[in-house]
């Protein structure tokens, strides 16, 4: 379970604003089956390492990926607890908000 105060509107809208773009969400296709480096990301994605560099940071800043170093490398993987943030934030919508009738438009 994830506590609410984990929900804050900053961590939420950083969560979404780096799953916004396609390339992001290929790196993290990637990695949901393995810890990867960067120049494997690079090779797989077919992009420059600058480009790739700069969505590495917003995925890491949205708490999204990890990344670990071992020697000269950084190996990249999942953090799946911050997933689980915004899968639940969203299912609060779904569990606490009654789905209400459409409204007439207001007459002017």
């Amino acid at each position: 379970m994830v506590s609410n105060s984990t929900f804050t509107p900053d961590t939420i809208a950083a969560g979404f604003h780096a799953l916004s773009d396609p390339l992001r969400i290929k790196v993290l296709e990637l990695l949901r089956s393995q810890e990867l480096c960067v120049c494997d990301l690079c090779d797989h994605l077919g992009t420059t390492q600058s480009k790739l560099s700069f969505h590495l940071k917003t995925l890491k800043e949205a708490g999204l990926v990890r990344a670990r170093q071992e020697g000269r490398w950084i190996y990249y993987s999942l953090n799946l607890p911050q997933f689980a943030v915004l899968e639940q934030y969203l299912a609060e919508f779904r569990r606490f908000s009654p789905i209400l009738p459409i409204r007439p438009p207001c007459e002017t």
